[in-house]
Formats: structure tokens, C-alpha cells, sequence
């Protein structure tokens, strides 16, 4: 019988690891992350990891395993994910994989798409353009090369933006337009489940978690990492901005506000990217688990 993964997605602070841990529970099972932001130890507080009874509740994989230092990309993931998944499913008819980076998730279920080489010089002249003139310009500029790449891409990691405008670049076509053209056929077959709310709900979820992470120490927590933050990694939501505090360039309040306004924006673009997902089973955030795990057994393969 085919082994089955059960995919828990939808925009970050909608209570996914709550959910998974349920699941898990239920089938007596593990938990795969796929969130990219939760891999690194150093970043505890600003990315939400599972807190220590959440992780006794049950037994998660890829949570802080790796440091900011390391070179670690999607690539690396899908392929030690796949071989942690294999082992898995020899003592479990069910994994739970749960995560808010949809690249991630879409990397374990469908593999990696296949995109051209970047020509000599690109990135470079990318990353000089950046640092001379900030992120926005390249933002501009991904939406006039790939408007529909624009609006699914987390437009405040510079990373992620300059690799869609290396591809752009190099080969004169979107970067969307190499998405999903080489899906593989793993070895178990997936049900994916997504939880979503009114948007006005998840906003305020985001404002409150932004508080709640203030009040646990992130200011701390951002201030030991400051002198690196040029590494890959801390180029993200609530990091950038208080480093920007630390450099006097906004007030701490402003620093707050703006990690509460780039989340939104972050989870806006999450729920962009799953919609695009027609076999995702979408449920209200405060669904019983008892309709979701019904939904779930019926669409599994027998």
C-alpha cells in the first residue's frame, strides 16, 4: 500500500504547528518542517519554532538543525527531506509535513524545477545593484521582467529576489515560466491540507505573535546575531528591521511596526502562492480536527 504525507500549509501565525502536532498525534506519526526560516539554532524567537512542549508532544525533524553559517538552499533540503521521509515511512503509514515556505514544501512533493544556467557576470551585477541601491529597484524590476513571479515571490528577501532575476536575466524568459515543468513521481502519494481565516483575523494574529516575540526577548535575540547580518539567512522578517534599529536609520517602534507590516505582506503572499494549488483541502482555522482527519482518510488512497 502506498505510504501517504500529509501536508499542513497556510499563512504564517494560523496555527499550523498546533494543528500538525494533532495530526501526528492522531496517526501516530512524526513531523517534517519545511519551513525554511525554523532550520537555522540561532534564530529561535524571530521564526516561531515549536516551543519545548509542543516538541515533546511530538517527535519533529528539520527544527534548528542547522546553523546560519552553513550553505544550506532548497536543493540540499528536498534531498536530505526525501531520504528522512524514506525512513520514515518504514515504521509509519503516515508523515506529517508542515510548513509555511512553499518552495519547500513543493520541493519535497513535486521536486525541483529545472532552470537554466546563470550567464557570467548576472549575479554579480545583481548583487552590486543591491548593494548600491537597495532592494527596491530589483523589486521594480522583477515586476516588469515576471509580473506573475512578482506577486507569489517574498519581495523583502533579497535573495530570493535576485535568484528570480538571475533566471530572467540569463534567459531572456520569466522565471515562472520554468515552474513545475519537471514534476517527479515520489514513492507515496500526499493529501495536503491548508487552514486559512478572514484576512483581517490572520492580521491581527501577526500583530499579536510580533508583540508576543518583543515581550520573549527577539530584540536580544537580533542583537547577538547583528554582526552577521549580512548572511543570507537573517535577511528576513524581523531581523532586517531591527538591525536597521540597531544602525539609528528607523526608532524601535518603527522597527516593531515594520516587522508586524512585512509579516502581513509575507502572509499575503503565502496564501497568493497555495491558491495557485487546486489540490490543496482548505479549512477554517478553528475547524475540529476530528473534520479535517474525515477529509483526509477520504482523499488517501486505500
Amino acid at each position: 500500500m502506498p505510504k501517504t504525507l500529509i501536508t499542513v500549509v497556510g499563512p504564517t501565525a494560523i496555527g499550523k504547528t498546533a494543528l500538525s502536532i494533532k495530526l501526528a498525534q492522531h496517526y501516530n506519526t512524526e513531523i517534517v518542517s519545511a519551513d525554511s526560516r525554523q532550520f537555522f539554532k540561532e534564530m529561535k524567537i524571530g521564526t516561531a519554532v515549536p516551543d519545548e512542549d509542543e516538541l515533546a508532544a511530538a517527535r519533529h525533524h528539520f527544527i534548528q538543525h542547522i546553523s546560519i553559517q552553513d550553505d544550506y538552499n532548497v536543493g540540499i533540503f528536498e534531498q536530505e527531506a526525501i531520504h528522512k521521509l524514506d525512513k520514515l515511512f518504514k515504521e509509519h503509514a503516515t508523515v506529517i509535513l508542515v510548513g509555511g515556505s512553499g518552495l519547500y514544501v513543493n520541493a519535497v512533493l513535486y521536486g525541483l524545477d529545472d532552470f537554466p544556467e546563470v550567464k557570467a557576470g548576472v549575479r554579480e551585477e545583481l548583487s552590486r545593484k543591491l548593494e548600491n541601491e537597495g532592494l527596491e529597484p530589483l523589486r521594480q524590476m522583477l515586476k516588469n521582467l515576471d509580473p506573475e513571479h512578482y506577486k507569489r515571490v517574498d519581495l523583502d528577501n533579497p535573495q530570493r529576489v535576485v535568484r528570480a532575476l538571475e533566471v530572467c536575466v540569463s534567459s531572456g524568459m520569466p522565471y515562472s515560466s520554468f515552474l513545475a515543468k519537471n514534476m517527479v513521481k515520489r514513492d507515496f502519494d500526499f493529501v495536503q491540507v491548508g487552514l486559512t481565516a478572514k484576512r483581517e483575523l490572520i492580521y491581527d494574529r501577526i500583530n499579536r505573535r510580533v508583540d508576543l516575540m518583543m515581550q520573549h526577548g527577539l530584540e536580544a535575540e537580533a542583537k547577538k546575531l547583528y554582526s552577521q547580518r549580512n548572511l543570507n539567512a537573517l535577511q528576513t522578517v524581523g531581523y532586517r528591521e531591527l538591525f536597521a534599529y540597531f544602525d539609528h536609520k528607523i526608532s524601535r517602534a518603527e522597527a516593531i511596526e515594520e516587522i508586524k507590516k512585512n509579516t502581513r505582506r509575507f502572509a499575503k503572499r503565502q496564501l497568493t502562492w497555495y491558491r495557485k494549488d487546486d489540490s490543496i483541502h482548505w479549512f477554517d482555522h478553528q475547524c475540529p480536527v476530528d473534520e479535517i482527519v474525515d477529509v483526509i482518510d477520504k482523499n488517501a488512497s486505500p
